[in-house]
């Protein structure tokens, strides 16, 4: 530094730098401000920590206005959620952004994300909403997403942080699956101790790496089965069958796929034909009582 400046001043740089947070960096900056020399060589100095100031408290204030607004009780629920979870730097960002059309912050510094960010994964058609929650050591995790969450990703780059995630998590009831990213950074022979070591604890993983994608395809196949939900498909007479599955649960009626395209409809069939898994032939006519299979397709003829 080329300014004579006061031991104050040097104890308040040196708090700037060693700062974990922007909130710790704009009281050091202000304190460098106050104690700084009010002579004529300091003043390119001062204009340059003045800015820099500004910059901090409009980002601090961006963060609180995005955070407010990407809060848990703005988050809709959709028919399939899961939430991706994880320690600082372990890829939760990439994932998303890999999966869907989310454009979280990807940076190398730690704590990157400060509030949830939520997308889309389309799955053969289904929609299925992920939420990246902040890092599970940060003061931003959000339990209450997690615990709310049909299916929890773990993500994970070592052994070792999962019976601390594990433990942050233990009273989220959703099903867990184990996301070992980072694959591509481990030969063949980690890869299958990797595999052995999960596998002989019984949890339920796989291997991905969102830079090279390997295991995303076998990694949106175990989470839609996850949820333990039907795909049934509706078709109009004459037309094919719809884009959009409409999504149930297992042991859904004929009545339930009615009734979720609109209530009061099962009133108003007269006739269902179905296709697929639970029709004894292409095209079989059957009741509002009767239990669909996942991919059926669905026919209804009004009064």
């Amino acid at each position: 530094m080329t300014v004579n400046a006061h031991p104050e001043y040097i104890n308040a740089e040196k708090d700037f730098y060693k700062a974990d947070n922007d909130e710790d960096r704009l009281i050091a900056l202000e304190k460098m401000v106050s104690v700084l020399p009010g002579h004529k060589g300091a003043e390119k100095l001062r204009a340059q920590i003045k800015l820099r100031y500004k910059r901090l408290k409009e980002k601090i204030a961006k963060e609180k206005k995005a955070k407010k607004g990407g809060s848990k009780a703005g988050i809709k629920k959709e028919d399939m959620q899961a939430a991706i979870i994880g320690k600082t730097k372990s890829g939760k960002s990439s994932l998303i952004s890999l999966l869907t059309n989310a454009k979280p912050e990807i940076a190398n510094y730690e704590f990157t994300t400060k509030y949830p960010i939520i997308g889309m994964m389309d799955y053969n058609g289904v929609g299925i909403q992920l939420i990246e929650v902040p890092a599970v050591e940060s003061e931003y995790y959000d339990r209450g997403i997690v615990n709310s969450a049909d299916t929890i990703l773990i993500l994970v780059t070592d052994l070792s942080q999962i019976p601390e995630i594990e433990k942050i998590s233990e009273r989220a009831p959703g099903k867990k699956i184990i996301l070992f990213n980072k694959a591509d950074l481990f030969s063949e022979n980690e890869k299958r101790k990797i595999s052995a070591t999960l596998q002989s604890k019984k949890y339920n993983f796989i291997l991905i790496s969102t830079k090279t994608k390997e295991g995303i395809e076998e990694m949106k196949e175990k989470l839609f089965k996850s949820f333990g939900r039907m795909r049934i498909y509706t078709k109009e007479p004459g037309k094919e069958k719809s884009k959009k599955p409409i999504i149930l649960f297992p042991e859904s009626t004929v009545k339930n796929v009615a009734e979720k395209i609109l209530k009061g409809f099962s009133s108003k069939i007269k006739e269902t034909r179905i296709w697929g898994p639970s029709s004894k032939y292409p095209g079989q006519v059957v009741g509002l009582a009767h239990k669909l299979k996942d991919l059926d397709v669905v026919e209804f003829k009004t009064r």
